[in-house]
């Protein structure tokens, strides 16, 4: 290993992942249904693990590992919920109308960013951003909606524009 490798202290990460992985793999498979999906998590719920300051203090590798791993799923079924939701919209136009294959991908690309970027909003204020962004409905409706007034529709869409704001400038 190199020294600065050696400098991370990987030993109790070492340790977790040797004794762990298997049992994390097997959950991920029968909660998610697809082994590669499983070990793609398994192996990202690993790096982010590394990340963490001081994992030699991590009491309970399993709670731990259970909680980075479900952030994980849900981050992956959100971004597959998203796909599903543009492919079904592509579904509906006229094919001449269809983007190409490129165009598609680059417009998943930029949902995923777009997701990545309002993924610190709560719920009300990520959906506040989408519906008016992309379903073209005023403060009233969103607010009607969503169930909250018109001002507080206001707050949530200069939270989501604030962030969006931010990502633009990394």
């Amino acid at each position: 290993m190199s020294d600065a490798i050696n400098s991370l202290n990987l030993a109790p990460v070492e340790s977790i992942f040797r004794n762990e992985y298997r049992w994390l793999l097997s959950r991920l498979r029968l909660k998610l249904g697809c082994a590669f999906t499983a070990e793609d998590i398994a192996s990202e719920t690993f790096v982010q693990l590394i990340t963490l300051p001081e994992p030699a203090r991590i009491r309970e590798p399993r709670a731990m590992l259970t909680t980075i791993a479900h952030r994980l799923v849900y981050d992956f079924w959100r971004r597959r919920d998203l796909e599903r939701a543009y492919l079904a919209a592509l579904a509906a136009l006229p094919e001449s109308a269809a983007p190409s294959e490129e165009e598609r991908a680059i417009v998943i690309e930029t949902l995923h960013a777009i997701d990545r970027t309002l993924a610190g909003l709560s719920a009300k204020a990520r959906n506040a951003f989408v519906y008016s962004q992309f379903h073209d409905m005023t403060h009233a409706e969103i607010a009607e909606r969503l169930g909250v007034s018109k001002r507080t529709v206001r707050d949530y869409l200069v939270q989501a524009m604030h962030a969006c704001c931010l990502a633009s400038l990394h």
